[in-house]
């Protein structure tokens, strides 16, 4: 099994776990809700103030440099094996650069999205 295959299953895993995660906690908001005996139109209009607008902003660029991340890291992977950069070390180096560049790149991501966001609700203001 190569590294690139265990950063595929761990990827689809994550997304899986968080889509879930929203779908769980959502329905456990709105049974608050209805306990609570908010009529439709009060539940209606308290998500809707809830909703972030810049949400699938957010998604696309972290999404975006998740995928730089995975090409960087594949390419290093490859320029490792052809220039036999490993020759000298004791240890498998091949598998390395992936979870590097995904790890560094996700973060680049997350913080490109907060900075993007909090721009542009501080320019709407």
């Amino acid at each position: 099994m190569h590294g690139g295959d265990i950063v595929g299953m761990i990827f689809f895993l994550v997304t899986g776990l968080v889509i879930v995660t929203y779908i769980f906690f959502r329905s456990k908001e709105k049974q608050m809700m209805i306990e609570k005996g908010l009529s439709i139109e009060q539940m209606m209009e308290l998500l809707r103030t809830k909703r972030d607008p810049y949400l699938m902003l957010k998604l696309g660029i972290i999404i975006l440099f998740v995928g730089l991340g995975i090409g960087l890291g594949f390419l290093f992977q490859q320029w490792t094996i052809s220039n036999n950069v490993d020759k000298f070390s004791d240890h498998d180096v091949e598998g390395e650069w992936m979870g590097f560049w995904v790890v560094a790149m996700t973060g680049i991501g997350f913080i490109t999205a907060f900075l993007t966001t909090r721009k542009l609700k501080n320019g709407n203001k």
